[in-house]
Protein backbone atom coordinates (compact mmCIF):
# COMPACT_ATOMS: atom_id res chain seq x y z
CA UNK A 1 0.00 0.00 0.00
CA UNK A 2 1.70 3.27 -0.85
CA UNK A 3 1.53 6.42 1.19
CA UNK A 4 -1.58 8.22 0.03
CA UNK A 5 -3.51 5.44 0.87
CA UNK A 6 -2.34 4.36 4.14
CA UNK A 7 -2.40 8.21 4.71
CA UNK A 8 -6.07 8.16 3.72
CA UNK A 9 -7.27 4.37 5.83
CA UNK A 10 -6.19 5.96 8.80
CA UNK A 11 -8.86 8.84 8.22
CA UNK A 12 -11.03 7.15 6.92
CA UNK A 13 -12.99 3.92 8.45
CA UNK A 14 -15.88 1.90 6.56
CA UNK A 15 -16.80 4.90 4.86
CA UNK A 16 -17.06 7.38 8.36
CA UNK A 17 -13.99 8.80 9.61
CA UNK A 18 -12.80 8.87 13.33
CA UNK A 19 -11.41 12.26 12.29
CA UNK A 20 -12.09 15.09 10.20
CA UNK A 21 -9.48 14.21 7.06
CA UNK A 22 -7.89 17.87 5.97
CA UNK A 23 -9.11 17.72 2.33
CA UNK A 24 -11.34 15.74 0.25
CA UNK A 25 -10.86 15.15 -3.50
CA UNK A 26 -14.15 14.55 -5.33
CA UNK A 27 -13.91 12.94 -9.01
CA UNK A 28 -17.30 12.99 -11.16
CA UNK A 29 -15.80 11.04 -14.18
CA UNK A 30 -18.14 11.76 -16.81
CA UNK A 31 -17.82 10.53 -20.98
CA UNK A 32 -16.80 14.22 -21.75
CA UNK A 33 -15.37 15.64 -18.52
CA UNK A 34 -13.51 14.97 -15.28
CA UNK A 35 -15.14 17.61 -12.71
CA UNK A 36 -13.28 18.06 -9.94
CA UNK A 37 -13.55 19.45 -6.58
CA UNK A 38 -11.26 19.78 -3.88
CA UNK A 39 -12.98 20.00 -0.98
CA UNK A 40 -11.30 21.68 2.30
CA UNK A 41 -13.42 21.68 5.72
CA UNK A 42 -14.46 24.61 6.90
CA UNK A 43 -13.79 26.43 4.20
CA UNK A 44 -15.92 28.55 1.78
CA UNK A 45 -17.11 26.08 -1.15
CA UNK A 46 -16.15 29.00 -3.78
CA UNK A 47 -12.90 29.27 -2.04
CA UNK A 48 -11.86 25.50 -2.54
CA UNK A 49 -10.03 24.30 -5.77
CA UNK A 50 -12.39 23.49 -8.40
CA UNK A 51 -11.10 22.11 -11.97
CA UNK A 52 -13.41 20.63 -15.39
CA UNK A 53 -10.40 18.23 -17.26
CA UNK A 54 -10.98 16.34 -20.27
CA UNK A 55 -12.22 12.38 -19.02
CA UNK A 56 -9.78 10.00 -18.54
CA UNK A 57 -11.52 8.09 -21.05
CA UNK A 58 -11.10 11.21 -23.40
CA UNK A 59 -7.86 11.44 -23.07
CA UNK A 60 -7.05 7.51 -24.32
CA UNK A 61 -9.26 8.12 -26.90
CA UNK A 62 -6.70 11.03 -28.23
CA UNK A 63 -3.89 9.07 -27.71
CA UNK A 64 -4.87 5.72 -29.47
CA UNK A 65 -6.08 7.91 -32.14
CA UNK A 66 -2.39 9.52 -32.79
CA UNK A 67 -1.30 5.94 -32.54
CA UNK A 68 -3.86 4.67 -35.04
CA UNK A 69 -2.55 8.13 -37.24
CA UNK A 70 0.87 6.80 -36.73
CA UNK A 71 0.34 3.34 -37.82
CA UNK A 72 1.65 1.92 -34.48
CA UNK A 73 0.11 -1.73 -33.30
CA UNK A 74 -1.16 -0.58 -29.80
CA UNK A 75 -0.98 -2.71 -26.07
CA UNK A 76 -3.85 -1.75 -23.59
CA UNK A 77 -2.85 -1.99 -20.26
CA UNK A 78 -4.33 -0.68 -16.48
CA UNK A 79 -7.69 -1.13 -15.34
CA UNK A 80 -11.45 -1.17 -15.88
CA UNK A 81 -12.40 1.90 -16.81
CA UNK A 82 -15.22 3.82 -18.71
CA UNK A 83 -15.44 2.59 -22.61
CA UNK A 84 -15.31 5.88 -23.94
CA UNK A 85 -12.24 5.38 -26.53
CA UNK A 86 -14.70 2.40 -27.93
CA UNK A 87 -14.82 3.67 -31.29
CA UNK A 88 -11.42 4.27 -31.86
CA UNK A 89 -10.60 0.75 -30.72
CA UNK A 90 -12.86 0.06 -33.77
CA UNK A 91 -11.36 2.81 -35.95
CA UNK A 92 -7.72 0.88 -35.22
CA UNK A 93 -9.29 -2.15 -36.01
CA UNK A 94 -10.94 -1.28 -39.46
CA UNK A 95 -7.45 -0.31 -40.62
CA UNK A 96 -5.63 -3.37 -40.36
CA UNK A 97 -3.71 -2.31 -37.45
CA UNK A 98 -3.27 -4.63 -34.70
CA UNK A 99 -4.48 -4.15 -30.95
CA UNK A 100 -3.65 -6.53 -28.01
CA UNK A 101 -5.18 -5.75 -24.61
CA UNK A 102 -4.09 -7.20 -20.96
CA UNK A 103 -7.42 -8.91 -19.76
CA UNK A 104 -8.13 -6.34 -17.45
CA UNK A 105 -8.01 -3.42 -19.57
CA UNK A 106 -9.94 -5.63 -22.15
CA UNK A 107 -12.70 -5.31 -19.45
CA UNK A 108 -13.02 -1.31 -20.66
CA UNK A 109 -14.00 -2.65 -24.09
CA UNK A 110 -16.62 -5.07 -22.41
CA UNK A 111 -16.69 -7.42 -19.76
CA UNK A 112 -17.07 -10.88 -21.43
CA UNK A 113 -13.48 -11.60 -22.80
CA UNK A 114 -15.05 -13.73 -26.04
CA UNK A 115 -16.47 -10.87 -27.14
CA UNK A 116 -13.43 -8.89 -27.29
CA UNK A 117 -11.67 -11.29 -29.13
CA UNK A 118 -14.32 -11.02 -31.41
CA UNK A 119 -14.05 -7.40 -32.02
CA UNK A 120 -10.12 -8.73 -32.91
CA UNK A 121 -8.19 -7.79 -29.87
CA UNK A 122 -5.85 -9.81 -28.97
CA UNK A 123 -6.02 -10.99 -24.80
CA UNK A 124 -2.60 -11.23 -23.41
CA UNK A 125 -0.87 -10.52 -20.02
CA UNK A 126 2.74 -9.29 -21.40
CA UNK A 127 3.03 -6.53 -24.42
CA UNK A 128 3.84 -8.07 -27.81
CA UNK A 129 6.92 -7.34 -29.28
CA UNK A 130 6.57 -4.14 -31.60
CA UNK A 131 3.88 -2.97 -29.85
CA UNK A 132 3.37 0.30 -28.31
CA UNK A 133 1.93 0.10 -24.60
CA UNK A 134 -1.31 2.68 -23.76
CA UNK A 135 -1.97 3.01 -20.17
CA UNK A 136 -5.78 3.13 -19.52
CA UNK A 137 -7.58 3.84 -16.26
CA UNK A 138 -10.08 6.22 -14.64
CA UNK A 139 -7.85 6.79 -11.49
CA UNK A 140 -4.06 7.15 -11.60
CA UNK A 141 -2.77 8.57 -8.16
CA UNK A 142 0.79 9.34 -10.09
CA UNK A 143 -1.41 11.84 -12.28
CA UNK A 144 -3.28 13.57 -9.38
CA UNK A 145 -0.33 13.66 -6.75
CA UNK A 146 1.87 15.48 -9.91
CA UNK A 147 -1.44 17.56 -11.06
CA UNK A 148 -2.02 18.67 -7.47
CA UNK A 149 1.69 19.47 -6.17
CA UNK A 150 1.75 21.81 -9.44
CA UNK A 151 -1.14 23.75 -8.47
CA UNK A 152 0.72 24.07 -4.94
CA UNK A 153 -2.08 21.69 -3.67
CA UNK A 154 -1.18 18.76 -0.97
CA UNK A 155 -2.69 14.81 -2.04
CA UNK A 156 -6.64 14.49 -0.42
CA UNK A 157 -6.85 12.57 2.55
CA UNK A 158 -10.04 11.01 1.25
CA UNK A 159 -11.12 10.56 -2.02
CA UNK A 160 -14.94 10.25 -3.03
CA UNK A 161 -15.14 9.28 -7.16
CA UNK A 162 -18.25 8.57 -9.13
CA UNK A 163 -18.38 6.88 -12.69
CA UNK A 164 -20.99 5.55 -14.73
CA UNK A 165 -21.16 1.97 -14.63
CA UNK A 166 -23.95 -0.61 -16.59
CA UNK A 167 -22.33 -3.60 -15.20
CA UNK A 168 -21.94 -6.80 -16.34
CA UNK A 169 -25.33 -9.00 -16.40
CA UNK A 170 -24.13 -11.91 -18.34
CA UNK A 171 -27.86 -13.00 -18.20
CA UNK A 172 -29.47 -9.91 -19.41
CA UNK A 173 -28.81 -6.92 -21.63
CA UNK A 174 -26.87 -4.01 -19.80
CA UNK A 175 -30.20 -1.76 -20.21
CA UNK A 176 -32.28 -4.66 -17.97
CA UNK A 177 -29.26 -5.44 -15.74
CA UNK A 178 -28.38 -1.83 -14.89
CA UNK A 179 -32.24 -0.89 -14.30
CA UNK A 180 -32.44 -3.59 -12.03
CA UNK A 181 -29.83 -1.92 -9.93
CA UNK A 182 -32.13 1.14 -9.46
CA UNK A 183 -34.98 -1.37 -8.92
CA UNK A 184 -32.74 -3.09 -5.81
CA UNK A 185 -31.96 0.50 -4.51
CA UNK A 186 -35.75 1.51 -4.60
CA UNK A 187 -37.30 -1.81 -3.23
CA UNK A 188 -34.61 -3.37 -0.85
CA UNK A 189 -33.16 0.17 0.00
CA UNK A 190 -36.01 1.59 0.45
CA UNK A 191 -34.89 4.41 -1.57
CA UNK A 192 -32.55 6.13 1.46
CA UNK A 193 -30.04 8.46 -0.08
CA UNK A 194 -26.88 7.17 1.77
CA UNK A 195 -27.94 3.36 0.28
CA UNK A 196 -26.16 5.68 -3.23
CA UNK A 197 -22.88 5.10 -2.00
CA UNK A 198 -20.65 2.29 -1.98
CA UNK A 199 -17.97 1.55 0.42
CA UNK A 200 -18.07 -1.88 -1.25
CA UNK A 201 -19.92 -1.85 -4.29
CA UNK A 202 -21.72 -5.07 -5.38
CA UNK A 203 -19.90 -7.38 -7.83
CA UNK A 204 -21.70 -6.63 -10.56
CA UNK A 205 -20.93 -2.88 -10.35
CA UNK A 206 -16.83 -4.05 -12.25
CA UNK A 207 -15.73 -0.74 -13.03
CA UNK A 208 -16.60 0.84 -9.76
CA UNK A 209 -15.35 -2.00 -7.98
CA UNK A 210 -11.68 -1.28 -9.39
CA UNK A 211 -12.23 2.44 -9.28
CA UNK A 212 -12.77 2.07 -5.23
CA UNK A 213 -9.95 -0.39 -5.10
CA UNK A 214 -7.79 2.03 -6.73
CA UNK A 215 -9.05 5.53 -4.41
CA UNK A 216 -8.94 3.75 -1.13
CA UNK A 217 -10.82 3.43 1.72
CA UNK A 218 -13.12 6.52 0.02
CA UNK A 219 -16.63 5.71 -1.24
CA UNK A 220 -17.86 5.49 -4.74
CA UNK A 221 -21.42 6.14 -6.43
CA UNK A 222 -22.92 6.08 -9.97
CA UNK A 223 -22.89 9.56 -11.75
CA UNK A 224 -26.51 9.52 -11.42
CA UNK A 225 -26.54 9.24 -8.03
CA UNK A 226 -24.34 11.44 -7.44
CA UNK A 227 -26.45 14.19 -9.50
CA UNK A 228 -29.66 13.24 -7.01
CA UNK A 229 -27.27 14.10 -4.03
CA UNK A 230 -25.78 17.06 -5.90
CA UNK A 231 -29.65 18.46 -5.74
CA UNK A 232 -29.68 17.12 -2.06
CA UNK A 233 -26.62 19.17 -0.79
CA UNK A 234 -28.69 22.33 -1.78
CA UNK A 235 -30.38 23.67 1.10
CA UNK A 236 -33.56 25.00 -0.68
CA UNK A 237 -33.91 21.55 -2.01
CA UNK A 238 -33.70 19.90 0.88
CA UNK A 239 -36.28 22.39 2.28
CA UNK A 240 -38.50 21.70 -0.13
CA UNK A 241 -38.60 18.41 -0.35
CA UNK A 242 -38.98 18.08 3.45
CA UNK A 243 -42.66 19.64 2.97
CA UNK A 244 -43.60 18.48 -1.04
CA UNK A 245 -42.39 15.70 -3.61
CA UNK A 246 -40.00 17.19 -5.82
CA UNK A 247 -38.46 16.29 -9.34
CA UNK A 248 -34.79 16.11 -9.70
CA UNK A 249 -34.06 15.64 -13.68
CA UNK A 250 -30.03 15.11 -14.30
CA UNK A 251 -29.68 15.77 -18.65
CA UNK A 252 -26.45 14.47 -18.85
CA UNK A 253 -24.15 13.73 -22.43
CA UNK A 254 -25.58 10.23 -22.58
CA UNK A 255 -28.94 9.57 -20.43
CA UNK A 256 -31.81 11.14 -19.09
CA UNK A 257 -32.07 10.77 -15.03
CA UNK A 258 -35.21 11.79 -13.31
CA UNK A 259 -35.97 11.20 -9.70
CA UNK A 260 -39.24 11.51 -7.38
CA UNK A 261 -38.09 12.78 -4.02
CA UNK A 262 -40.05 13.39 -0.69
CA UNK A 263 -38.69 13.91 2.43
CA UNK A 264 -34.70 12.65 1.94
CA UNK A 265 -36.34 9.64 0.30
CA UNK A 266 -36.30 8.37 -3.56
CA UNK A 267 -39.24 7.35 -4.87
CA UNK A 268 -39.08 7.28 -8.14
CA UNK A 269 -36.13 6.30 -10.56
CA UNK A 270 -36.59 7.41 -14.83
CA UNK A 271 -33.86 6.26 -17.05
CA UNK A 272 -33.55 7.27 -20.71
CA UNK A 273 -30.87 8.23 -23.22
CA UNK A 274 -30.27 11.96 -23.86
CA UNK A 275 -30.72 11.42 -27.58
CA UNK A 276 -34.90 11.76 -27.29
CA UNK A 277 -36.73 14.54 -28.19
CA UNK A 278 -37.66 17.60 -25.41
CA UNK A 279 -41.56 16.65 -26.85
CA UNK A 280 -41.17 13.07 -25.69
CA UNK A 281 -38.66 13.41 -22.44
CA UNK A 282 -41.33 16.24 -21.28
CA UNK A 283 -44.10 13.59 -22.44
CA UNK A 284 -42.35 10.92 -20.02
CA UNK A 285 -41.65 12.81 -16.86
CA UNK A 286 -45.26 14.36 -17.08
CA UNK A 287 -46.68 10.52 -16.53
CA UNK A 288 -43.37 10.06 -14.01
CA UNK A 289 -44.46 12.65 -11.80
CA UNK A 290 -48.10 10.72 -12.05
CA UNK A 291 -46.63 7.18 -10.95
CA UNK A 292 -48.14 6.38 -14.67
CA UNK A 293 -45.01 5.85 -16.81
CA UNK A 294 -44.24 2.25 -16.95
CA UNK A 295 -41.05 0.38 -17.37
CA UNK A 296 -42.21 -1.04 -20.43
CA UNK A 297 -43.23 1.77 -22.10
CA UNK A 298 -39.49 3.73 -21.30
CA UNK A 299 -38.02 -0.20 -22.52
CA UNK A 300 -40.32 0.30 -25.59
CA UNK A 301 -38.47 3.32 -26.14
CA UNK A 302 -34.51 1.77 -26.02
CA UNK A 303 -34.37 3.38 -22.73
CA UNK A 304 -33.43 1.60 -19.21
CA UNK A 305 -36.77 1.88 -17.63
CA UNK A 306 -39.18 3.62 -15.10
CA UNK A 307 -40.11 2.35 -11.61
CA UNK A 308 -42.21 4.52 -9.17
CA UNK A 309 -43.25 3.23 -5.28
CA UNK A 310 -46.41 3.93 -4.03
CA UNK A 311 -46.70 7.99 -3.92
CA UNK A 312 -47.88 9.60 -0.57
CA UNK A 313 -50.77 12.16 -0.83
CA UNK A 314 -48.79 14.14 1.35
CA UNK A 315 -46.13 14.50 -1.53
CA UNK A 316 -48.70 16.17 -3.57
CA UNK A 317 -47.82 15.98 -7.36
CA UNK A 318 -44.18 16.78 -7.91
CA UNK A 319 -44.16 19.58 -10.27
CA UNK A 320 -41.74 21.25 -8.35
CA UNK A 321 -38.79 20.71 -10.77
CA UNK A 322 -34.86 21.08 -10.56
CA UNK A 323 -32.70 20.28 -13.64
CA UNK A 324 -28.94 19.64 -13.59
CA UNK A 325 -26.67 17.96 -16.13
CA UNK A 326 -24.06 19.69 -19.06
CA UNK A 327 -27.40 19.19 -21.69
CA UNK A 328 -29.68 20.75 -19.26
CA UNK A 329 -31.14 23.32 -21.95
CA UNK A 330 -33.22 20.77 -23.41
CA UNK A 331 -35.74 21.26 -20.17
CA UNK A 332 -35.66 25.49 -20.52
CA UNK A 333 -38.65 27.15 -20.02
CA UNK A 334 -40.63 24.47 -18.19
CA UNK A 335 -40.38 26.66 -15.18
CA UNK A 336 -38.10 24.80 -13.55
CA UNK A 337 -35.13 25.63 -11.67
CA UNK A 338 -31.58 24.90 -12.82
CA UNK A 339 -29.53 24.15 -9.86
CA UNK A 340 -25.53 25.01 -9.08
CA UNK A 341 -24.35 23.26 -6.05
CA UNK A 342 -22.00 24.54 -4.69
CA UNK A 343 -22.20 27.60 -7.12
CA UNK A 344 -20.99 25.55 -9.93
CA UNK A 345 -23.46 22.88 -12.31
CA UNK A 346 -20.58 21.59 -13.53
CA UNK A 347 -19.64 20.10 -9.56
CA UNK A 348 -22.95 18.62 -9.32
CA UNK A 349 -21.87 15.61 -9.28
CA UNK A 350 -19.08 16.60 -6.60
CA UNK A 351 -21.19 18.32 -4.03
CA UNK A 352 -23.30 14.96 -4.40
CA UNK A 353 -20.34 12.69 -3.55
CA UNK A 354 -19.42 15.00 -0.71
CA UNK A 355 -23.68 14.67 0.65
CA UNK A 356 -23.37 10.91 0.37
CA UNK A 357 -20.45 10.89 2.17
CA UNK A 358 -22.31 12.81 4.84
CA UNK A 359 -25.41 10.72 4.73
CA UNK A 360 -23.03 7.58 5.04
CA UNK A 361 -21.34 8.89 7.72
CA UNK A 362 -24.45 10.37 9.56
CA UNK A 363 -23.89 13.85 8.83
CA UNK A 364 -26.69 15.44 7.50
Amino acid sequence: MDDDMMAGEKSVKSGGTDCEPRSVLCLDIGSGTQDVLLHLPGEQPENCPKFVLPSPARMVSRRLAALTEARRAVWLYGDNMGGGFYRDVKRHLEQGLPLAAHPEAAMSLGDNPERVRALGVTLTTQCPAGFTPLHVCDFDPGFWRTFLAAAGLDYPDLILAAAQDHGYHPDSSNRIGRFRLWRDFLLQARGRPEALVFAEPPEELTRLRTLKSRIGSGLVADTGAAAVLGALHESEVRERNSREGICVVNVGNSHVLGFLLFQDQVLGVYEQHSNRSREDVLSDLDLFRRGELTHEQVMDEYGHGCLTLDLPPAAGNFTSTYVLGPRRALLQNIGATFLAPGGDMMLAGCFGLLQGWRFAAGRT
